[in-house]
């Protein structure tokens, strides 16, 4: 198990962020080591995951195309169209070269936190979760129901997380990432499975 100077991390990470994003990734952080706790993930991991899970996001979107092309990191058209979504894939490149984390599961799970994939494994499912549960986040309509699934069973959280999304992007359908759609039928399909048993 490799050791993490956390509160070192915190310390870097806050020069790069707003306060108000810098806040939410606290949340994330704390979230993060709650979900693992009732999980059975190492907790350290999580909030380290959860801690970088956003390191990139205050980058200008501009200026995270130049380093996806210089540093040869792959961007589909799509991203080309919404640079943001590139935070997650450039934030775990930022993660391994600037914060010197290892861990393929805490890279992964920064680069699906925010377009989650079909069979996530627990670590992306815990960072996924948080980020969508933290205790600043108020907007989603289901939040409380959502909030208390995700103590529950995370398969059945993302259905719920994945199914709102969709429904929340439906108005603007040009918006929503293939990967994403992927993950909410894979997530569905196992919902309807339980459901006939």
């Amino acid at each position: 198990m490799a050791e993490y100077d956390i509160a070192k991390m915190e310390k870097k990470l806050s020069k790069y962020l707003d306060e108000d994003r810098y806040q939410h990734t606290k949340g994330v952080m704390y979230t993060c080591a709650c979900l693992a706790m009732v999980h059975g993930y190492d907790i350290q991991d999580a909030q380290v995951a959860g801690l970088l899970h956003d390191c990139a996001k205050c980058i200008p979107n501009k200026k995270k195309l130049k380093m996806c092309s210089e540093h040869k990191i792959p961007v589909t058209e799509f991203e080309k169209e919404h640079p943001f979504l590139l935070h997650a894939k450039l934030g775990s490149y930022i993660a391994r070269e600037k914060y010197g984390i290892r861990d393929e599961n805490i890279l992964s799970s920064i680069t699906y936190h925010t377009t989650g994939k079909c069979g996530m494994n627990l670590l992306e499912k815990i960072v996924y979760i948080a980020d969508y549960i933290e205790p600043m986040r108020y907007k989603a309509s289901n939040l409380p129901k959502i909030r208390k699934i995700a103590f529950q069973d995370l398969d059945e959280c993302m259905f719920e997380i994945l199914k709102d999304t969709l429904a929340y992007l439906e108005d603007d359908a040009g918006d929503i990432d293939l990967t994403t759609k992927d993950a909410f039928l894979y997530y569905k399909d196992l919902h309807m499975k339980r459901m006939q048993h």
